[in-house]
């Protein structure tokens, strides 16, 4: 099997055929005994979701899992081998020092062409299919390819120049998104770090605007202890109900469903759309009020405030579907459920004889307890944490317009089909910018 790139459309004749070989290093460096390295920086494959690295694991290398063996430098490229319809792959424009993968990745070092120009070449949804294709025909137990396909692959290269323009042309798409994601994090950090003054450390504004414990606030025991005087300790349940209103999408075939599911959630907090006979179980139907929480295994912490784009949203069973039973303190609410004592809550009530598949007790959760200031000060709060998580969602869906043009002009860039305008000579001298960006670029 070849790759047939970009539905068949014939590259420009001035571009030039050549192997990935020719012009990248794969898996060019890995740890040596006699490599002097203490501590690692290590990536995972489940770290690297929707090109971001989600999470880097600092560990000793004695202590390293096995597979932490690739040593990655600056503008590589990361290919899971395994599973590679689930596209965890990335760039590494900075890598930090020590910085080691999972041998699972397949890590592409450019030599001899423009860094972004091979990335998008490489994780276009095209070549991603045919990777697909390739592990989904081994015999192994689970769907995998060898690094060595990478390396066999034919690519089409435009002049070095025009290689620059597109390259740079689909990473500013990728740098405004994760200017977004930064600011997401930010402002979720933010919105939970008030929470816990207010709500935890118990700072909120007395009448006078000051922080209240530290201005010499009164407290009285209470059954999770000192909590501010005249504050009652109140259940989830009297805020909350949980929603178990369900429907079968199949039976409805022709519709297009907004499906909150937790691959979708794992891949970049975004629904996926689908048609009603595509989804094969029970979901439940979600409104503009839910906060989803998925139920299995809470460690792995996930918790979304949906979007309802559509009258058709839905979401897995995996979910608990709260309702806030005032709509005015739903961001309230949201922030008791998104809460570091919630939770641990849920880490310590859960069921199963698995890691793997721990569940919690969706009716239990709505006995978790916590101290009430009363309604002023709830909806104080309130007002004020909407307006970030509004801005959240709407930084998240930005993005996914964002993914949307990126995605659709990728092939066309890469084919040939839609020309960049290139304003340099192929035979500048300023040209070899690239260079100035990666030691490994060599034109």
């Amino acid at each position: 099997m070849s790759f047939e790139p970009f539905n068949g459309v014939t590259p420009p004749n001035e571009w030039k055929t050549r192997l990935v070989k020719d012009i990248a290093v794969v898996n060019e460096r890995s740890i040596k005994k006699s490599d002097r390295i203490d501590t690692i920086q290590y990536i995972d494959i489940a770290a690297v979701n929707h090109r971001n690295i989600d999470q880097l694991q600092t560990f000793k290398l004695n202590d390293a899992p096995s597979r932490a063996r690739r040593i990655v430098q600056d503008n590589d490229i990361l290919i899971s081998t395994v599973r590679p319809n689930l596209k965890h792959y990335t760039m590494i424009r900075k890598a930090e020092p020590d910085m080691i993968a999972s041998t699972g990745f397949a890590v592409i070092s450019p030599k001899r062409v423009h860094p972004d120009f091979l990335y998008y070449y490489l994780t276009s949804d095209s070549y991603t299919r045919y990777l697909t294709q390739i592990a989904e025909g081994q015999t192994s137990a689970y769907p995998a390819f060898n690094s060595d396909i990478i390396e066999n692959t034919v690519i089409y290269l435009p002049p070095e120049n025009e290689q620059c323009e597109i390259g740079e042309m689909l990473a500013s798409v990728d740098k405004k998104i994760e200017l977004n994601n930064a600011i997401n994090k930010n402002l979720e950090e933010m919105a939970q770090a008030l929470f816990k003054r207010w709500f935890v450390d118990f700072e909120f504004p007395n009448e006078n605007g000051e922080p209240y414990k530290s201005s010499g606030g009164e407290f009285e025991e209470s059954e999770l202890g000192l909590i501010p005087k005249g504050w009652k300790v109140r259940t989830l349940g009297e805020f909350c109900e949980i929603s178990t209103t369900s429907i079968n999408p199949a039976t409805l075939s022709d519709i297009i469903f907004e499906h909150y599911s937790i691959p979708a959630f794992d891949s970049g907090r975004l629904p996926v759309f689908e048609s009603g006979y595509e989804i094969k179980s029970n979901k439940y139907k979600v409104s503009k009020n839910s906060i989803l929480v998925s139920k299995l295994n809470p460690e792995t912490k996930r918790i979304w405030d949906p979007y309802c784009l559509t009258e058709h949203a839905i979401c897995s069973t995996e979910f608990m579907n709260y309702i806030p039973i005032e709509s005015r303190l739903r961001a309230y609410c949201y922030s008791i459920l998104n809460s570091e004592g919630f939770h641990q809550y849920l880490i310590g009530n859960t069921t199963g004889s698995t890691n793997s598949r721990q569940r919690v007790n969706p009716k239990g959760t709505l006995h978790y307890t916590f101290a009430f200031g009363g309604t002023d000060i709830a909806y104080t709060f309130n007002d004020l944490v909407s307006a970030i998580y509004k801005k959240v969602n709407e930084n998240t869906l930005e993005n996914k317009y964002l993914a949307s043009i990126r995605d659709t002009l990728l092939p066309k860039l890469m084919s040939g089909e839609i020309r960049v305008p290139v304003e340099q000579d192929h035979n500048d001298p300023d040209l070899p910018m690239v260079a100035e960006r990666s030691a490994n670029y060599q034109p």
